[in-house]
């Protein structure tokens, strides 16, 4: 199944632990592994004796590298044009449902988020109510790699981001670390992965409510420095470049910028090597989101998802990316300038087969 259940006796109750256990696909979520979560968060929800909920990726590399892209990929290759791929309709609504009853659990759910945190694992982390990174975290949503967008409730958290972090962050896929995550609203505590042993010992002996657990926390978390925050020391550049309303000009900008910043310039040509329809759907996805409930910006990403399944750069980032592995995605349209909208909004209508 790759997720490990586990209970251990706290000095309130019980603590249930949730692990993600598929350590060479990077913890990388399944359906079945999303099912397993859903079903033991439901379990638990009714339990009274567990007060308090834990989950943790298996293995020092990652807690959650994203979803099974390949298992979306075949659902896609064997779909006929204009019908909604069934295994990838079904994984994103699991998924989103799953993430959704993170954000609202009725009991603490603590997250330990140490080492990769990409796509759907920061769907799951975000939505925490004690999320903790590490030295070692590392944080991205690289939808724009693969043509996708960045989703999970990424329009609701995007929207509580300072400044225009989120369109850069979206749009570059860029990667950040344990003071960005603070910084960006991503995380609330930062914990040194080789005090993971104290850190829960002091939950365990907490009394189990929000507030405790919060105490526990505080006496082993890290300094905060916030200059260790790329997004922090680069903050009004970022700004700058992600401020023309026009997208072209964004991209124009990005093409003209001259940097030696090393997490910069990577940033800068995964934005101008990626899928043009994720720039625009970016944008487009972090304006509509926000007035929106938590509720209906998963309603919102479920249609805007299953139209990237039933459009053509998904798949196409997918291969080129994971399947032929060749690194050359020939996109839908070749720049922004091609993009109307019309051509956004069709990823915002429901396909008729989800509404008969």
């Amino acid at each position: 199944m790759s997720v490990t259940i586990e209970t251990i006796a706290a000095s309130f109750g019980l603590l249930g632990k949730i692990i993600l256990d598929k350590p060479k696909a990077l913890n990388a979520l399944s359906t079945t592994m999303i099912e397993q979560i859903q079903s033991t968060l439901d379990a638990w929800s009714t339990d009274d004796q567990i007060k308090a909920v834990w989950i943790e990726g298996e293995g020092e590399k990652a807690f959650c590298a994203g979803g099974d892209v390949v298992m979306l990929y075949h659902s896609m290759k064997e779909t006929a044009k204009g019908q909604v791929p069934i295994k990838a309709a079904e994984f994103f609504s699991k998924e989103y449902k799953m993430d959704q009853t993170i954000h609202e659990y009725t009991k603490p759910v603590i997250i330990w988020a140490d080492g990769i945190v990409m796509g759907g694992g920061l769907g799951i982390a975000v939505g925490g109510s004690h999320r903790i990174v590490t030295e070692r975290s590392m944080i991205a949503m690289p939808e724009v790699t693969i043509g996708l967008y960045p989703d999970v409730g990424a329009s609701w958290f995007f929207n509580r981001m300072p400044g225009r972090c989120a369109e850069f962050l979206g749009m570059t896929g860029a990667r950040i670390n344990a003071a960005d995550a603070l910084f960006t609203k991503l995380a609330d505590y930062a914990v040194h992965s080789s005090d993971l042993d104290t850190l829960q010992q002091a939950i365990l002996s907490s009394d189990g409510s929000y507030e405790g657990i919060s105490e526990a926390i505080t006496t082993v978390q890290m300094e905060y420095r916030v200059h260790e925050s790329s997004l922090w020391m680069n903050y009004e550049l970022i700004n700058e470049l992600m401020a023309p309303v026009d997208l072209e000009t964004v991209v124009a900008q990005f093409k003209a910028l001259q940097t030696e910043d090393k997490w910069l310039s990577k940033a800068r040509q995964s934005l101008l090597s990626g899928c043009p329809m994720t720039l625009a759907l970016v944008r487009e996805q972090i304006e509509m989101a926000k007035h929106m409930s938590l509720a209906e910006v998963f309603d919102m990403e479920l249609t805007i998802s299953i139209q990237c399944a039933m459009h053509p750069d998904l798949q196409e980032g997918v291969r080129a990316l994971l399947i032929d592995k060749d690194g050359q995605p020939q996109w839908s349209t070749q720049s922004v300038a091609e993009i109307t909208d019309e051509m956004i909004a069709e990823y915002f209508e429901t396909p008729q087969e989800l509404l008969s």
